[in-house]
């Protein structure tokens, strides 16, 4: 079952998160295998604002283990959690991505849902797509939103991906490939 999993920061916390840098690096690594995206979302002046993964995990129990036992939260970092399943319509990792891990911006789009399930097929123009896939219930059964990782050249044309009109709201992020650096 995959699951996309977003803490979002709390405001002040990038000294606390910077301490633990390492730790959280060593906890991410013990999932390398079932990874499927991650990475920091960033502010306009490009402070922090998020860690977005992205799993393969057995079941909610582990997503949930996954998420809650992760150091930064433990520590304060974040003050929420986004997490759902979440189905993987490109069959592939972030880094399967033809674009490679730099050149041009990339966003995290959360579409979050209203009625009826939209933009479950993907987009025709895949080569700038990153990840994409709905974000669903626990059970799989429901339509709760959609999430992209996407590589284009402002917000408003990340955005555009999904049809606005058929979500609660739309928020972007400005995203990048993360991990450790080589």
């Amino acid at each position: 079952m995959e699951f996309l999993c977003y803490h979002r920061d709390r405001p002040g916390s990038l000294p606390l998160r910077d301490e633990l840098l390492e730790e959280h690096w060593s906890y991410m690594d013990r999932y390398a295998k079932e990874m499927i995206a991650r990475g920091p979302t960033f502010a306009d002046d490009d402070t922090v604002t998020g860690s977005l993964h992205i799993l393969d995990l057995p079941d909610a129990a582990a997503a949930r283990a996954f998420a809650f036992e992760e150091p930064n939260y433990q520590a304060g970092v974040y003050r929420d959690v986004l997490l759902r399943r979440w189905r993987n319509m490109l069959g592939r990792t972030m880094w399967d991505f033809p674009g490679g891990r730099s050149g041009g911006s990339r966003y995290l789009v959360l579409g979050l849902g209203t009625g009826q399930a939209a933009d479950l097929a993907v987009p025709p123009d895949q080569e700038e797509l990153i990840a994409y896939g709905p974000l669903l219930s626990d059970d799989g059964a429901a339509w709760l939103g959609t999430a992209a990782l996407v590589r284009a050249p402002d917000p408003k044309t990340a955005r555009a991906i999904l049809t606005a009109e058929r979500y609660a709201d739309i928020e972007v992020h400005d995203w990048e490939f993360g991990g450790r650096r080589s």
